[in-house]
């Protein structure tokens, strides 16, 4: 099983942002990239979806500080679809990349684990620098 670090970030927020992925084994970037006009969220799931797409359709596993986007897949996207991606109250803001997550969630073998950010853990602060250095490439 491949395992990654994403991150994301936008500053200010909303502003430029980047995002990155890091691999355990490496303890690289495999990816990065960022945005001109975008915010701290929408950094966050790209960093998802593009891990996912690293995997190459092996099963992976996430390691992630967002608890937003671990939450969006896990518990409230399933039921914004079963609602026509619709929520209960106002709309389902970057439904974009929540369809996108969710539809690669559910067609690949992908376990989402939630770290503490900027706690020291080495690879999630790894991300995070990798992040933020995408963003000033812009």
């Amino acid at each position: 099983m491949k395992t990654f670090y994403t991150d994301g970030s936008a500053s200010p927020n909303p502003g430029p942002g980047g995002w990155a992925i890091i691999d355990v084994n490496t303890k690289r970037p495999v990816k990065t990239g960022a945005d001109k006009n975008t915010t701290n969220i929408r950094m966050e799931g790209t960093a998802l979806i593009n891990a996912i797409k690293c995997a190459g359709g092996e099963p992976v596993e996430i390691r992630t500080d967002s608890e937003f986007w671990i939450n969006v897949v896990t518990k409230w996207a399933p039921a914004w679809k079963k609602r026509g991606w619709k929520k209960r109250e106002g709309e389902i803001k970057n439904l974009d990349l929540v369809q996108k997550l969710y539809e690669l969630y559910q067609s690949h073998d992908i376990k989402l684990v939630w770290v503490k950010g900027h706690a020291g853990e080495e690879l999630n602060e790894l991300a995070d620098r990798a992040a933020n250095e995408a963003r000033k490439l812009l």
